[in-house]
């Protein structure tokens, strides 16, 4: 099988894709986008990202009744040593849901420095994830996606695999400003799309990148080993979190940071369910041992 033939068995069909662009249509304006979003470049985007969500990860998601047609911040953990858990949620909300949406994604400073994948994910709704970006997109009533762990949540240990880390403030002080509602997500399976062995963090400041993973499969098994494995993901959605108001006016750091633990306690409870749900997959068993190998070394 060549590799086109291999794109199109995993790609979506043009009747969705056309279907979800022609809804997009209607939902932005033909306005220029200040951060660079094409909506006529779905069409393309889709048809491999939207592929590979429902052909090759098999997303799963669960709790879509807790979400309107208001806008949100959409707070998630964040894994899976390269980020393609931002691509699945991205595609999450264009195609699971009657009125598609575009997510904006805050994305990492290292990413727009990346020659021609910057501008795809422009193009595609991500933005540096700045407070004045976020801010302006939360005023024109936009959904953004935050990964508060920041880069430490993709380039966890294996022994860390599913446990959040410390989460940043800065989200919660902009859904305060803008009162909008916080959007509690979980992504499970990402973590095993590179069973890591080892992070060479020396490697990684080089190339200016969260993480340089060697796995049992790269790069022993060459550029075919850099692939994520076809892991099953399941992505699962909170109820809402509206923000305490009594802290519009005034508040410290510390009553920020009882916030955000409450929102951090939602999503660990969505982990925590989910994992008891999760599809049995080959590569939980190497995550297992890998685990197992770094708590007793």
């Amino acid at each position: 099988m060549n590799f086109t033939n291999l794109i199109n068995k995993f790609s979506l069909p043009e009747s969705e894709i056309n279907h979800v662009y022609d809804r997009l249509s209607e939902r932005y304006t033909k306005n220029p986008d200040p951060w660079g979003l094409k909506v006529e470049n779905t069409r393309k985007s889709l048809k491999i990202a939207g592929g590979l969500y429902r052909n090759y990860f098999n997303t799963r998601v669960f709790g879509k009744e807790n979400v309107g047609e208001e806008n949100y911040i959409v707070v998630s953990n964040h894994s899976g040593q390269i980020p393609f858990d931002g691509m699945i949620l991205s595609c999450a909300f264009l195609l699971e849901f009657e009125n598609p949406r575009i997510l904006r994604t805050m994305v990492e400073r290292f990413v727009t420095t990346i020659p021609f994948f910057s501008s795809f994910v422009s193009e595609s709704g991500g933005v540096l994830g700045d407070r004045s970006n976020c801010l302006e997109l939360l005023k024109r009533k936009e959904s953004v996606l935050v990964f508060p762990e920041g880069a430490k949540g993709i380039a966890k240990g294996t022994k860390d695999f599913y446990k959040l880390q410390n989460f940043t403030r800065g989200f919660y002080k902009l859904a305060l400003k803008q009162n909008t509602k916080i959007l509690p997500v979980s992504v499970i399976g990402a973590e095993e799309f590179y069973p890591l062995v080892h992070n060479f963090k020396s490697i990684a400041k080089l190339l200016k990148i969260p993480a340089f993973p060697i796995t049992p499969f790269f790069p022993f098994a060459g550029i075919a080993g850099a692939l994520p494995l076809p892991s099953p993901v399941d992505v699962h959605i909170g109820e809402p979190i509206e923000v305490n108001k009594d802290l519009i006016t005034n508040y410290s750091d510390d009553d920020i940071d009882l916030e955000v633990e409450k929102v951090k306690n939602s999503i660990k409870s969505l982990l925590n369910e989910g994992l008891k749900k999760r599809r049995p997959f080959w590569a939980n068993k190497i995550t297992e041992s890998l685990k197992e190998s770094e708590l007793n070394g």
